[in-house]
């Protein structure tokens, strides 16, 4: 029994091309920053950030499905990998955005300035 090797460059060149695409959209909105985005907000956090947020996951997300090849494993061990990631992530924008409208109206409405 012998295996074949089969050469992965177009999907290695696809998955750097797709990965550079993200890259170079998010260095261009943070070079830019359109004030439609910049300017208007969503749940105490301007929809630049957001657009960064989706971004970064959707990246995580296909380097996830790219280097660690789940896109040939097992539904249960997809989502014994990708649920609890969700989940964590949801929690830490959720402690993010509750945290940091705090502090800011902390900050706001009181006589101490910020010092950083």
């Amino acid at each position: 029994m012998s295996h074949e090797h089969v050469s992965n460059t177009k999907r290695i060149w696809t998955v750097f091309g797709l990965l550079s695409v993200i890259t170079i959209v998010e260095v261009i909105f943070g070079i830019l920053k359109p004030d439609v985005l910049h300017m208007n907000s969503f749940m105490s956090m301007s929809l630049l950030n957001w657009l960064f947020i989706i971004l970064t996951l959707v990246k995580a997300y296909y380097i996830v499905w790219a280097f660690m090849h789940m896109e040939g494993e097992k539904s249960t061990l997809k989502n014994a990998v990708v649920l609890p990631v969700i989940f964590l992530i949801l929690y830490l924008l959720f402690i993010l955005l509750t945290e940091g409208n705090y502090i800011y109206e902390v900050f706001k409405n009181s006589t101490i300035k910020w010092n950083f």
